[in-house]
């Protein structure tokens, strides 16, 4: 899940190679398609993700009235135009004189900044689904003890990884439900989350009222000769363990997608919940480090019971390539005519970035944003 805004940007304006009466207003590298003479380079306008809710007073003013998705008519979802696909909205602004910029709200005006989040000032909202019985449940207060953690597109900053430069491993990005098993010398009992809870510093509790969540469920499975995941892992990493309740070693978080029938709408052609592990953490969150992807695959080759997620290339990076793996066929269940949800693209050396943080973007396949019937459960 990467972070939701709508922040103001400088646009670029390219020629729609399809269409004469529309052009494409470009972010970063998102595209999105608007009328021919709307926009010229050089102009600012708001860009409004994917997922966003849309009030009925501004779909009146963008002339979108009944033409965006969900039963309100009022989502923002990709589509494809013409042959081009089209991610987002761009919303106006007006400059009234140097450096000073309008931008019309629902009564009034206000002044805006280039890169300003405008997310509450338009009243835009997220859209979340409703989230299954099975993937809720009663939680503990564990904050402080649990990791946040974000992927943002590739589309978002293209800049940030070096074409030919930076060595990369792509890996296959599971449609499932994240999850986090981990260990806290602080806590008594192992930390099991999902993504929602895990931002929120929340935890399940192992009680009878949970006994049908995905979470624990899997977490029980992962069990192996009374040795549970998160212990089989530290031993893999040479922790010295003596019972649960051990002293002296540092937090460890196990990173996975939970995936498989009834989980999201595609299945991988499995009838029970699989688990891959995409990331270790060690360390007290936020305060800590992830381990290379090397480490991390070494770490899984002495697990009997959970595979990491699957490796499809490594090597330099090129946008090309990226494009290439991004639109492929899912490589789980060996089905060639399922789609992949995209790739996750990780240096082989971990580095951070001033404005990103943590390098590890996702390169998202069109025919998964375009899919029918599609769910999106965190």
């Amino acid at each position: 899940m990467a972070t939701f805004e709508c922040k103001v940007y400088k646009l670029r304006i390219e020629e729609h190679p399809n269409a004469d009466a529309l052009e494409l207003a470009v972010v970063g590298d998102y595209r999105s398609i608007v009328r021919k003479g709307q926009f010229k380079t050089g102009d600012l306008g708001v860009y409004i993700p994917e997922a966003a809710i849309v009030p009925e007073w501004l779909i009146e003013d963008l002339g979108l009235t009944g033409r965006l998705a969900g039963k309100q008519k009022n989502r923002v979802k990709a589509v494809k135009l013409r042959g081009i696909l089209s991610q987002g909205l761009v919303v106006p602004i007006v400059e009234e004189e140097e450096d000073a910029y309008r931008l019309d709200t629902e009564n009034s005006y206000s002044e805006v900044y280039i890169g300003e989040d405008v997310t509450e000032l338009l009243g835009i909202t997220k859209y979340e689904p409703v989230i299954p019985t099975s993937m809720n449940g009663e939680v503990w207060n564990a904050f402080g003890l649990t990791p946040k953690y974000d992927i943002e597109n590739f589309k978002k900053y293209p800049e940030v990884i070096r074409e030919c430069v930076d060595h990369v491993t792509f890996t296959e990005k599971l449609h499932g439900t994240w999850c986090c098993f981990g260990y806290h010398p602080e806590s008594d009992i192992p930390i099991v989350t999902s993504k929602g809870l895990s931002d929120k510093g929340l935890a399940f509790k192992f009680n009878e009222a949970n006994q049908r969540n995905l979470y624990l469920n899997v977490y029980m499975s992962l069990e192996r000769e009374g040795v549970d995941i998160v212990e089989q892992v530290m031993l893999a990493m040479g922790y010295d363990l003596v019972g649960w309740e051990v002293a002296g070693n540092d937090p460890i978080y196990i990173l996975g997608e939970i995936f498989g029938k009834g989980v999201q709408d595609l299945t991988y052609g499995t009838e029970e919940k699989a688990f891959r592990i995409f990331d270790i953490y060690v360390g007290q969150p936020g305060r800590g480090r992830y381990l290379n992807d090397t480490d991390v695959m070494a770490i899984c080759a002495k697990l009997e019971n959970v595979d990491y997620v699957p490796v499809l290339y490594s090597g330099p990076f090129y946008k090309a390539e990226m494009e290439r793996y991004t639109d492929g066929r899912e490589t789980v269940s060996g089905n060639e005519a399922c789609i992949r949800e995209g790739i996750v693209i990780r240096l082989n050396e971990e580095r951070r970035d001033d404005e990103l943080g943590r390098v590890i973007l996702k390169s998202v396949s069109e025919k998964y944003l375009l899919r029918k019937g599609g769910t999106e459960f965190n």
